[in-house]
Order: structure tokens, then C-alpha cells, then sequence
């Protein structure tokens, strides 16, 4: 009989790139998958996908009580259905799980995507940090089988919670192409940004500087918290197309936007210790679309640079520095060319095909050791 894996998330699994090849990757190795998010106002239906999918529709849409009754919500449909493990993706949804998998007897998974208790959203308020810090210093040391996104941050939750983290990067498929550099128009010099518009990912930085650019444009991909802040912003900036927001877009499409671009971007404030020891997965996004990045000088980039040489290293998040990076790269074509062809060349070596071997074992042990 195939063994049934349930992943737990609290979005609205539309544009999560990441589930979808976790959850892909184990269906054709012939699990039973089921992928659980939660149904929002403005949810679009969900695609047919190899494996199962359901939305849980909760009352409260963000804060405490939202995350109290969606993880109520989620304990009683575990305790509903039938399944062989469960795997909480994050800390927002560990705690229905691992005491579902202690009533049913089963292996519970933590899959920590973040460093929770780090992120900027919680950092500032201290009252909320230690609720999730509490919870993670309770529940994580109790979980037998964890992973996480990087080798940086894997070796900071194992010290940290004393559960041994794996590693299982967040890299994407492989794309069979790539534009050739010199198809890019010369004018204006693009520069991309995909993902959440959340606090602490120096999107204002991004478009104060583009404002003192002439013949650069920023092209923003993705919805969050600052939306309407950001393009307030953009507005009494005066930039017009300077700054386009496209909205949220379903990753297929996406990946055939990204390699218009330039240049992508990954800002983050290095104060998040979250940010400070993360691998996001639009890093590896932009090279497998032959784009190089403008990233944070933080550990797991520099890592990764030493070895392919695909981002442009910014020391500091400032207006100054990141303006003289855009412009470094606009001017420099031989260096920004460089970088394109270093890109096409990591992008054989940083693909899903790859790194799903290790998911798939690592799986394998739940399943014979648990």
C-alpha cells in the first residue's frame, strides 16, 4: 500500500514553487501526497497537479487569531483523514501536527523553509517572538526528522534545538534553454524583483534608486504587506513605467518573464537573523533563467559565489551602494556578460533533478526508521 504524506502551509498553494516540487517529486516516486494551505477572497482555482490539494477556509485572515484558528482548524481535519506522516512546513503549522502525529502514532517532518523566530515580522515585537520561540524550543527538539533550506542554517537549528537539520535546497527544474545576452534590448536596463513585497526585503531602497537612474527600469513581480506602501512610494517619487508592478503570477508564467530581465534582485536587511543566514529560492530562480543577481554579501551567497561566480555581492543596503551596483552592471556590459555566461553554466549543477535525490531519501528513512 502507498504511504500518504500530508504538508501543512499556511498560503493559499497557488504560487508556492517550492510545494509544488516537494510534493511532485514524491507523487512520482509513487507516494500519496496531499498538500493543505488555506482558501483566501482572493484565491484563483487551483490547477490540477499529480498530487492532492485542499484549502482550509478560516474566519481570520492574519494576526493571532488567525493563526490560533487556522492551526485548530488543521488539527482536527489531521485527525480527520488518513495518513502515513506528516510534514509541518515552518512553525506556524508544527504544533497541529506533531500532536496529531502523537495521537495517530506516526512520524511528524519539520520542514523549516525560515528561521521563525527570526524573521522580521516578529523581530520588533517582543511578546510574539517569545510565544514562537517557546514553541520551537518545545516542540522542534522532540522531532526526530527535520530539514531546511541551507548548510548555514541547518548548522544554526541543529546547535540551536538539537534536532539534526538535513539540507534540501530550494533550487528549480532545469529549463532546456536560455536567451542568448545579446537578444536583451540595450534600453531601458531592467532589473526584476520576484517574491513576497514584505518588510525587511529592501524593496524601498530598490526604487530610490532606481529614481536616481535614467534609463533603468525596475519590474516587480509579487504582492505582500508593503503593496500599497510601495507603490504609494513609487507615486510621490513621480517614476511612472520607471517602477511596474505586475502583480502575483503563477510560476509557469513566471519563469518565462524572468530571463527579460537584466538583472534580478535579492535584498534583505541584514538585522534579520532570518535574512542574514538564508538561501532564497529566487536566487537559484534567477540562474536557472541565466540572470545574475545583485544579493546580499551574507554567508550562504558568498558560498555560492566563490564557486559559480553568479552575483554581484552588495556589502551594505543602502540607496548609495545599490545604485552604484546597478550602475556598475548597466555600464560594465563585459563584466555583466561574464556573469550571464557564469549563470548558464551553475545552472547545469543547481537543478531540482538533482536535489530531489536527497528528498527522496531522506523521505525513505522517515519511512524505515520512524
Amino acid at each position: 500500500m502507498r504511504k500518504k504524506i500530508v504538508f501543512t502551509v499556511t498560503n493559499d498553494l497557488t504560487y508556492d514553487q517550492r510545494m509544488h516540487r516537494i510534493c511532485t517529486s514524491l507523487a512520482t516516486e509513487g507516494y500519496d501526497v496531499l498538500l493543505v494551505g488555506r482558501q483566501l477572497p482572493e484565491s484563483v482555482p487551483l490547477e490540477g497537479r499529480s498530487y492532492q490539494q485542499v484549502r482550509l477556509q478560516p474566519f481570520f485572515r492574519k494576526g493571532k487569531l488567525f493563526y490560533l484558528e487556522y492551526n485548530i482548524r488543521l488539527l482536527f481535519y489531521l485527525l480527520r483523514i488518513k495518513w502515513d506522516g506528516v510534514c509541518a512546513i515552518d512553525l506556524d503549522t508544527l504544533a497541529p501536527c506533531f500532536l496529531a502525529s502523537k495521537i495517530r502514532k506516526r512520524p511528524c517532518v519539520y520542514d523549516a523553509h525560515e528561521y521563525f523566530s527570526e524573521v522580521p515580522e516578529v523581530q520588533d515585537r517582543p511578546l510574539t517572538k517569545t510565544v514562537w520561540e517557546l514553541l520551537a524550543r518545545t516542540l522542534i527538539p522532540k522531532v526526530r526528522f527535520a530539514y531546511t533550506v541551507g548548510p548555514m542554517l541547518a548548522r544554526i537549528l541543529s546547535e540551536r534545538y538539537k534536532t539534526e537539520f538535513q539540507v534540501i535546497r530550494n533550487v528549480p527544474y532545469a529549463v532546456a534553454e536560455f536567451r542568448e545576452p545579446a537578444s536583451l534590448p540595450s534600453e531601458p536596463f531592467t532589473i526584476l524583483y520576484q517574491g513576497v513585497l514584505n518588510e525587511g526585503r529592501g524593496l524601498e531602497i530598490a526604487i530610490e534608486s532606481v529614481a536616481k537612474l535614467s534609463g533603468v527600469k525596475l519590474v516587480i513581480y509579487g504582492e505582500g504587506d508593503l503593496s500599497e506602501e510601495l507603490r504609494e512610494l513609487a507615486g510621490r517619487l513621480k517614476l511612472g513605467d520607471k517602477v511596474v508592478f505586475k502583480g502575483k503570477l503563477p510560476p509557469e508564467k513566471l519563469r518565462s518573464e524572468t530571463p527579460k530581465a537584466h538583472v534580478g534582485l535579492n535584498l534583505l536587511e541584514a538585522k534579520s537573523l532570518n535574512y542574514y543566514y538564508s538561501l532564497a529560492n529566487k536566487a537559484f530562480d534567477y540562474i536557472q533563467a541565466g540572470v545574475p543577481s545583485i544579493c546580499m554579501d551574507f554567508p550562504e551567497y558568498r558560498e555560492l559565489n566563490e564557486k559559480y561566480g553568479v552575483f554581484h555581492l552588495l556589502p551594505e543596503l543602502s540607496v548609495e551602494q545599490l545604485t552604484a551596483s546597478i550602475l556598475e552592471l548597466k555600464e560594465n556590459r563585459e563584466y555583466l556578460g561574464k556573469l550571464r555566461m557564469n549563470c548558464r553554466k551553475a545552472a547545469k549543477d543547481l537543478t531540482w533533478e538533482k536535489e530531489e535525490k536527497k528528498l527522496l531519501t531522506f523521505w525513505q528513512a522517515v519511512f524505515t526508521d520512524g
